[in-house]
């Protein structure tokens, strides 16, 4: 089995991938946040001075944290996205990025991600013509990133092969980590900053947990990075459920939502983030104002409002069972395009019981190797 498996390299995988969008150390956080929006994919990467050195990836949901990392941060906004780009990356090796080689095996891919990388980066071999970066002489965008998800999915292309876990639940293999990251709905959102850096680093979220212990909603790294750089007003002043609402609704937020950021910003006195904030929003209205049925030219980056405030239809969390199964857990995951599911416990009110990760479900892969 692991042979006939196993048979195909890294870049197999990677057919397809889309070269990733990348810059220098030395650039600036905000330009990092001016880049991920040309494109529907909110990462990039960071490389050094050395040709192709692959040093991490960054998105806007990083660019949220460092806005909300300090009071001088929140309190003069424009001078933390000129800090560089080198500022967003972890200090402790969470989210590391390794480059492996594309005749690398699978195996080898595997092991890499089971044994601390967040992402790999893959050099394309298209044999065309190299963009170059500006600024970076000698130095060049030509890598894919290969995930957890990717792994994910070619394990169950091949889930038959495996039928003797596929079938088995997630409780009985267990894949349900109780030490998830978690907030109370009514905790200041400011105080998950650094759930929120933690969860981007593991490729979960953060939930929000009520008092009683059932799941009410979860604060998404993916969706924050769906948001803009005036999404860490509503960080800097908002509860935790009130933040989910506001991510939601990005772009269309419910007045009262509105009126309690300028209050909180106000009452702190942070007027360069009102101000920020202000000038976004005007913007925001005289672009859709102006667009039109014809004007496909622009690429929008906030969702569209749906549904009535409270109720996060499109937006619930993706939740399995203990009983659920292998297969029936990784399918539900692909298909919703995350990297973890929530555990909700039938037998116990239906309370949070933990969370399952691809990490986790990558290792009974990489046991079956054995």
């Amino acid at each position: 089995m692991a042979v006939s498996l196993l048979a195909n390299d890294v870049s197999d995988l990677c057919i397809g991938k889309p070269a990733v969008r990348a810059l220098p150390l030395s650039a600036a956080a905000g330009d990092l946040a001016a880049t991920v929006r040309k494109g529907p994919r909110a990462a990039c990467i960071a490389v050094g001075p050395a040709r192709g050195a692959v040093v991490g990836r960054a998105g806007l949901a990083d660019v949220l944290c460092l806005l909300c990392s300090s009071p001088d941060a929140l309190a003069r906004p424009a001078a933390a996205l000129a800090r560089p780009v080198s500022a967003l990356l972890p200090k402790d090796g969470a989210g590391e990025v390794r480059r492996v080689d594309p005749r690398s095996s699978v195996l080898e891919a595997l092991d890499e991600i089971l044994s601390g990388a967040q992402v790999l980066a893959v050099p394309l071999r298209n044999g065309g013509r190299k963009k170059q970066l500006a600024g970076v002489v000698g130095v060049t965008s030509d890598f894919c990133w290969l995930t957890q998800e990717d792994l994910v999915r070619y394990f169950l292309n091949s889930i038959s092969l495996f039928y003797h876990v596929a079938a088995r639940s997630v409780s009985s293999l267990g894949l349900v980590r109780p030490d998830f990251l978690s907030v109370r709905p009514d905790e200041a959102a400011l105080s998950a900053v650094p759930l929120i850096r933690r969860a981007i680093a593991s490729e979960t979220a953060v939930a929000v947990v009520s008092a009683d212990g059932h799941l009410v909603g979860e604060i998404s790294t993916a969706h924050l990075a769906a948001c803009d750089e005036t999404a860490a007003a509503a960080i800097a002043t908002l509860s935790a459920a009130d933040l989910m609402a506001y991510i939601d609704y990005f772009g269309s937020p419910p007045e009262h939502i509105l009126r309690a950021i300028k209050t909180g910003l106000k009452a702190k006195g942070l007027d360069a983030m009102l101000e920020l904030m202000e000038d976004e929003t005007m913007t925001s209205f005289s672009l859709s104002s102006s667009s039109s049925d014809e004007d496909t030219g622009r690429a929008y980056l906030r969702r569209p409002s749906s549904g009535s405030f409270g109720r996060r239809s499109t937006e619930e969390p993706v939740v399995c069972s203990p009983a659920s199964s292998l297969v029936a857990v990784m399918v539900q995951a692909l298909a919703h395009r995350v990297s973890y599911l929530w555990v909700l416990d039938e037998e116990d009110d239906c309370r949070l019981a933990g969370i399952v990760t691809f990490a986790d479900i990558l290792r009974v892969f990489r046991e079956q190797l054995l």
